[in-house]
């Protein structure tokens, strides 16, 4: 059985003329309104969750870096923080960097 989308795709124009342009376009929005909701809105909400997590970083938190490390912040700014890692080496890193931070609950 065929699709009755790819069916409206592939009718010819009706006697009018009009109607195969609108059903194009009536696809075309409704592939956008596909890829908005499957795609674009759910990367937008982990951008926004991202973003907040990095502002309501703070003192004590245990954090794993974009590029591996992990480590506890003992200073933070508006746009750096300081993290200790497990052998007591001291980093400054951009606050935009941070991965995610790890609960206290279990591990990393």
């Amino acid at each position: 059985m065929i699709d009755p989308f790819i069916a409206l795709l592939l009718a010819p124009p009706g006697d009018d003329g009009g109607s195969g342009l609108f059903v194009l376009l009536l696809n075309f929005a409704l592939i956008f309104l596909i890829f908005y909701w499957l795609l674009i809105r759910p990367q937008k909400k982990e951008r926004e969750r991202h973003a907040q997590m990095i502002q309501e970083l703070k003192k004590g938190d245990k954090v794993v870096m974009s590029g591996g490390i992990i480590g506890s912040i003992v200073h933070a700014t508006d746009d750096e923080l300081t993290l200790k890692t497990a052998d007591n080496t001291r980093l400054l890193v951009d606050r935009a960097s941070v991965a995610r931070r790890v609960d206290d609950g279990g591990g990393v």
